[in-house]
């Protein structure tokens, strides 16, 4: 995604004479929340280790040790949820910015713009270009612009913006099993001690029981 920005920016700047100031504070917008992503996830996979299996028997034994264990799974739980809103917010921007790019992926690819060097004209987009942009900047006739724009961008960046598609459905998935073990630690947690109850009644019953047929093969 980052280079995918890096890439729009100069396309913009060297084909369309157009200075994004606002791209580069959201490309530094994409490194923060790649590490707080990084870091988040860490984080998560160490609360559901405590709270898996035998880990969780004997870390959330003790009363304070289950409310503390539950809340962290609680706090975790509604981080993860605005994560999967945001995400999915991310997802529909960058599908319309890969469709963005796979249009002009097919003007690039009209057999008149290869052959004939035919300009490619942007002036019925006028409405993504800012307000005083001129009429002749929203034209790519030259040469070496057109291999700038094509070869040079566009080519590359519709890459990039597929990959970071693909991306973020991964991310969104990871959410939603992260979302899906929490809760199911969540409630672990909650009922442990219930099931620990019920396994030493069982264990008590088990013994009686076994009296018991004793005495009536007698």
């Amino acid at each position: 995604m980052y280079r995918g920005a890096m890439l729009a920016v100069l396309m913009f700047d060297q084909v369309f004479h157009l200075r994004l100031i606002w791209v580069e504070t959201v490309q530094m917008v994409f490194v923060v929340i790649g590490a707080s992503m990084g870091a988040l996830g860490l984080m998560i996979l160490f609360v559901g280790c405590l709270a898996t299996g035998a880990t969780r028997t004997k870390v959330y034994r003790a009363w304070g040790a289950r409310v503390g264990g539950r809340i962290s799974c609680a706090v975790f739980l509604g981080i993860t949820y605005v994560l999967q809103v945001s995400w999915l917010l991310m997802l529909c921007f960058l599908v319309i910015v890969t469709l963005i790019f796979t249009i002009f992926w097919a003007l690039c690819s009209n057999p008149q713009v290869q052959a004939n060097r035919q300009c490619i004209d942007f002036r019925q987009f006028s409405f993504m270009f800012p307000n005083n942009t001129r009429p002749e900047d929203m034209e790519v006739c030259d040469t070496h612009e057109l291999k700038l724009f094509c070869k040079d961008y566009v080519e590359r960046a519709e890459i990039m913006f597929i990959l970071a598609t693909v991306a973020c459905l991964l991310v969104i998935l990871s959410l939603v099993h992260y979302l899906m073990c929490l809760s199911a630690n969540y409630a672990h947690i909650r009922d442990h001690e219930k099931f620990q109850e019920l396994q030493d009644l069982q264990c008590l019953q088990e013994p009686e029981l076994s009296m018991g047929g004793s005495k009536d093969r007698f």
